[in-house]
C-alpha cells in the first residue's frame, strides 16, 4: 500500500520544472492507457486560442453535471458545469475531513479561487488537469458514479482521488490539490482562461507543485 505523503513547508518545496512535467505526464499518459488520448485529442471547437498564453472557451453547451476537457499551454484543462448536488457534496463536514487541504492553504490557485469550491463561479470548476504526483491524467468521475465523489476525480496509475473542487483525499499518494489555472468570465457563457480578473498579478509558476 502507497502510503500519503506530508506536503513539505511552502519555502522549502522544489517545484518542478515545466518541461519535466511535460515530459512525465506524456509518460504516465501510456502508461495509464488513458481513455482520451492526450493533447493532440485535446482540441475542442468550443476554445478559441488568442495567443499563446490565453484561451477563450465557449460554455454554452456544457449542461450540469458534465464536463469537458481543452488544451492550454499543452495541459489538458478540465471544464465542470457543477450541479446543486455536488456542491453540497462538497461542503459536507464528513466529506472535508477526508481531505488533505480543504481550504487550499498550499499556494494551488489564484486568490479569487482560494475558497471552498476553488474556482471564479462555484457553478463552475476549471482545473489543470495533471495529477500532482506523478503528472498523471486523473479521469472524471460522472456524478453518482461514485457517491464519495460527487463529480470528482481518479488517477488510475496509483489511486489518487479529488473531489470536484480538486481537492485531493489525505490518504491519495498526490500530495497536492490539483491546480488551478488563472480564469476570467466574459460572459455567463465564456471563459477566458490564462488571466485572472481577481489575482492579476497570479502566474502558474508560482504554484506549489504541477
Amino acid at each position: 500500500m502507497t502510503q500519503s505523503e506530508t506536503p513539505p513547508p511552502p519555502g522549502g518545496t522544489k517545484r518542478r520544472d515545466l518541461l519535466t512535467t511535460a515530459t512525465v505526464t506524456l509518460g504516465c499518459a501510456g502508461a495509464c492507457a488513458l481513455a482520451v488520448p492526450f493533447l493532440n485529442s485535446l482540441k475542442n471547437s468550443a476554445a478559441t486560442t488568442l495567443s499563446d498564453r490565453t484561451l477563450e472557451v465557449d460554455l454554452s453547451s456544457l449542461a450540469p453535471g458534465q464536463d469537458m476537457t481543452v488544451q492550454w499551454q499543452d495541459w489538458p484543462i478540465f471544464i465542470q458545469r457543477r450541479t446543486p448536488q455536488m456542491l453540497a457534496a462538497l461542503q459536507t463536514p464528513g466529506h472535508i475531513a477526508t481531505l488533505r487541504d480543504a481550504d487550499s492553504k498550499m499556494l494551488q490557485q489564484p486568490k479569487d479561487a482560494t475558497n471552498w469550491h476553488r474556482s471564479v463561479r462555484a457553478d463552475y470548476g476549471v482545473l489543470v488537469g495533471i495529477c500532482t504526483h506523478l503528472g498523471c491524467v486523473p479521469s472524471f468521475e460522472k456524478p453518482g458514479s461514485a457517491p464519495e465523489a460527487e463529480g470528482g476525480y481518479f488517477c488510475p496509475c496509483h489511486g489518487s482521488h479529488f473531489d470536484a473542487a480538486g481537492r485531493v483525499a489525505q490518504r491519495a499518494p498526490a500530495p497536492y490539490n490539483l491546480p488551478v489555472p488563472p480564469v476570467t468570465f466574459l460572459s455567463d457563457t465564456k471563459i477566458r482562461i490564462g488571466h485572472s480578473a481577481g489575482d492579476p498579478g497570479f502566474s502558474m509558476s508560482d504554484i506549489q507543485q504541477i
